[in-house]
């Protein structure tokens, strides 16, 4: 990978972060936020500016100097946010984000034409300004007091105080001329730099060279005491032109007038000098490639599933030894996959954060006034689940704006304020995730989810009479189904909740909703943390092993087939006061005359029975998917490797329910 190339991954990375703060303040903004959301906007406008033009992405660089004008304007106070100019400026930031998924895909940002939002902004900035925007604008300003601050001689910058006796150098290092990205590169050689010593001075400083002001000549002071050879090395690099390093001698403070001991500065002054340079010199966190972190989990799942191999063996030939060593790495590789799932689990913010700018897209489209609320955006999920959750939830805040909140004239005349209130909140509940989303709207109209079921023929007029209200939401989640009235760009096309329903479910999660008419819905998601690692209880019927999910066991207990009795095409059991349905599995294990023991499983509010011959006991299992040579199996989520080489599929409940 060339050096351009990590760069890229590393804008886009930061870019994209940038891009995110900008819609949210400007959201914020959009309802009347206060100055500290400008303060927000600018400066992420303004660096997302810097690094495009630092990386060469013209395009994007003239588009975010336009925002940035615009921008300006409105911090300095010369003029004012409008419902025009607001959006004028979120198709804005819609043209950014395609740029940066253009250079995510290897390109520069051209691909992706912004004149007309150009020609937008700077009409409204000459028809704001009376004349077009010239040098004596303050983004102007800030750009030559940076330049100022380069020009500077470098001991008029403050220094930072080091009380060791560490040797001191000089160092000035020039970027090559032909290099595209002379500030990131500076960035680069003082990082190196500071993991070898103490960084007393910096000409020009971080702060210039982040803005992408710099003219390719980086000026440091350094106490450090690994000699000059291991300085150049670090400050050496590939567009380096030269560096060239100078010991320095450390200057004698003049002598201080004798104070009294109670006077005296105290100790922690010098520690806390001293913490404050360690504390530059730290990094605390670093950017992974997520393929790398998947690598990295396959090699840990092989690590769990060849310790339960060796824990069969050590039962095997009872070796005390043997049986102590094993404790021991069973005990590390614990440690070591609680670990990696740890560092696998991201905060849901990184999909909510989305979703204001979906809610207040589709409640302008509608003409609906809506207030959105988030909570819980710092619960955690595995990277797994997260990434099939993104559609499932786009899903829903659409249908709870389009469906669930009426407009502001009907909810005045039913009593209600004008706004309507949509939540959207997370939770952990014991080993699960709960994600609700929660509209104070009309509700789910049952009787309008019957006709329409009907009109579509999905059933007859006779069975919708019969069906309950849980039954009647069950139709929503049909293919195909829709109770809207016209077909939009929102909703109408018949694609919505049998989507989320799939893929909730893929996700071994599990969806339920509560409607209550005239007052709301509640859509409420019940997800695993992970879906690669679980306990699992395994059994066997007819001499095969099936592995059963330990989350959706509700109790397990004894089972004679005279007790069963044929209701339908099923059988079922009587089992503490409760009519369960009993399945047999024959056509997955094969028949079994010895079924002695029932495993009661529960998907949402719903039980049934499995009849297995015997419990061998509960296990910690890696789940792997069906390769697609198998395809998707109903009943099946997957397979697992057991300690001896077995293989065995893994039960999946939500869907045999």
């Amino acid at each position: 990978m060339s050096e351009f190339e990590a760069y890229r991954g590393l804008f886009v990375a930061e870019s994209r972060e940038n891009h995110e703060m900008l819609v949210r303040n400007m959201l914020i903004l959009e309802k009347g936020g206060s100055q500290t959301a400008i303060d927000e906007i600018f400066r992420s406008i303004h660096t997302l500016k810097g690094a495009s033009a630092s990386m060469g992405f013209m395009e994007m660089e003239r588009l975010c100097h336009t925002m940035e004008d615009v921008f300006q304007m409105i911090r300095s106070g010369s003029a004012v946010i409008t419902a025009d100019l607001n959006n004028m400026l979120l198709a804005c930031s819609d043209i950014v984000e395609l740029m940066l998924d253009d250079v995510e895909g290897g390109g520069d940002s051209s691909s992706v034409n912004p004149d007309e939002q150009v020609k937008a902004l700077k009409k409204w900035l000459s028809q704001n300004t009376g004349k077009p925007i010239d040098k004596a604008t303050k983004p102007e300003v800030i750009t030559s007091k940076a330049t100022a601050e380069i020009k500077a001689p470098a001991e008029k910058i403050p220094e930072i105080v080091d009380n060791t006796d560490r040797p001191r150098y000089s160092i000035t290092i020039k970027v090559a001329d032909d290099c595209v990205m002379k500030d990131i590169r500076a960035m680069l050689a003082i990082g190196n730099l500071e993991s070898l010593g103490t960084i007393l001075s910096c000409n020009p400083s971080r702060e210039a060279i982040d803005e992408g002001v710099f003219d390719g000549i980086l000026q440091l002071k350094i106490a450090s005491d690994v000699g000059e050879d291991a300085l150049k090395t670090a400050a050496t690099g590939t567009d380096i032109a030269s560096v060239e390093i100078t010991p320095v001698q450390k200057e004698v403070p003049a002598p201080l007038p004798e104070v009294s001991d109670d006077a005296k500065p105290e100790k922690p002054d010098t520690k806390q000098q001293s913490a404050s340079a360690d504390k530059n010199r730290e990094i605390k966190n670093l950017r992974v490639d997520i393929t790398q972190l998947d690598h990295i989990m396959n090699l840990v799942e092989d690590l769990v599933i060849n310790r339960g191999r060796l824990k069969q063996i050590a039962e095997q030939n009872k070796i005390k030894e043997m049986d102590e060593a094993i404790g021991m790495v069973e005990r590390s590789v614990s440690d070591l996959q609680n670990l990696m799932m740890n560092i696998r689990m991201i905060p849901l913010n990184h999909i909510f954060n989305r979703l204001p700018r979906v809610v207040r897209d589709v409640a302008q489209y509608d003409g609906k006034e809506v207030e959105f609320v988030i909570e819980g955006g710092e619960t955690e999920l595995d990277r797994s689940v997260m990434d099939g959750l993104n559609d499932p939830l786009l899903h829903l805040i659409r249908n709870a704006v389009n469906h669930g909140i009426e407009s502001p004239e009907v909810r005045e005349k039913a009593g209600k304020p004008r706004k309507g209130y949509v939540k959207l909140s997370a939770h952990r509940d014991r080993d699960n995730v709960i994600i609700e989303l929660i509209d104070d709207g009309g509700g789910i109209n049952v009787e309008k989810v019957k006709s329409k079921a009907v009109e579509k023929g999905l059933i007859s007029q006779e069975s919708a009479e019969t069906l309950t209200t849980d039954q009647a939401i069950d139709l929503l989640f049909l293919p195909g189904f829709s109770t809207a009235d016209k077909i939009s760009d929102i909703s109408g096309r018949g694609v919505g909740l049998d989507v989320v329903k799939r893929s909730i479910e893929a996700l071994k999660g599990s969806i339920r909703v509560e409607t209550n008419t005239g007052k709301g819905s509640r859509f409420e998601l019940l997800l695993p943390p992970t879906m690669a690692i679980v306990d699992v209880m395994i059994v066997r019927i007819n001499k095969r092993r099936l592995a059963i999910p330990i989350s959706s066991i509700v109790e397990v207990a004894n089972f004679k087939d005279e007790t069963t009795h044929r209701i339908g095409k099923s059988d079922a059991i009587l089992l503490r006061d409760e009519v369960l349905e009993v399945f047999l599995l024959d056509d997955m294990m094969g028949k079994s005359e010895d079924r002695e023991i029932l495993i009661v499983v529960q998907y949402q509010k719903r039980k049934c029975c499995i009849a297995v011959d015997i419990v061998e006991g509960k296990q910690e299992v890696v789940v792997k998917p069906l390769s697609s040579i198998i395809g998707n199996t109903r009943g099946v989520s997957g397979i697992t490797i057991l300690g001896d080489g077995e293989v065995v599929p893994v039960l999946d409940v939500n869907t045999m329910v």
